[in-house]
């Protein structure tokens, strides 16, 4: 894959992969613009191996995906959420906060739970899609987005 071709690429699927990182860092957009750079960068670096242009949404989305989940295994647990939670509270008027409910929703799912619930609903993917992005088999992306949606039911009707 040529530089221009990548370039073409990046801009076609930059917005959705944005909307992708965004909901998975759960509304945090510094940390999605972090993880979307690195992604483009680890991508850049391995396009020419590269051959099927048309799976680079999807390429490019399991690049996000697993860099997601290292910079996760580097996170030790800290209450930002909580912290969140209380800004929100006295603030209700700042739209920064205007999905705070659906985030704080999609912190309690474990990260493939709501990898499979983003990439279903949000993306459009298929089941297989979502297979091939996250590394998992199909009946484990299906058991996932029936736990996913179960948890999702509970917690935002509480």
């Amino acid at each position: 894959m040529t530089r221009e071709d990548f370039i073409t690429h990046v801009e076609r699927s930059q917005k959705a992969f944005r909307r992708f990182l965004l909901a998975l860092c759960l509304g945090d957009a510094s940390l999605a613009d972090d993880i979307a750079q690195d992604s483009y960068v680890k991508a850049y670096l391995s396009c020419d191996g590269f051959s099927n242009a048309d799976k680079f949404e999807a390429w490019i989305f399991k690049i996000g995906y697993n860099t997601f989940l290292n910079h996760k295994r580097c996170l030790h647990p800290f209450s930002e959420m909580e912290e969140a939670r209380h800004v929100a509270a006295e603030d209700s008027s700042d739209s920064r906060f205007q999905y705070q409910e659906l985030y704080s929703a999609l912190e309690q799912l474990t990260p493939k739970e709501r990898s499979a619930i983003l990439l279903f609903y949000m993306q459009g993917y298929s089941i297989k899609e979502i297979a091939e992005t996250t590394d998992a088999s199909e009946s484990s992306v299906r058991q996932q987005l029936t736990r996913g949606r179960i948890h999702l039911r509970g917690l935002l009707t509480n």
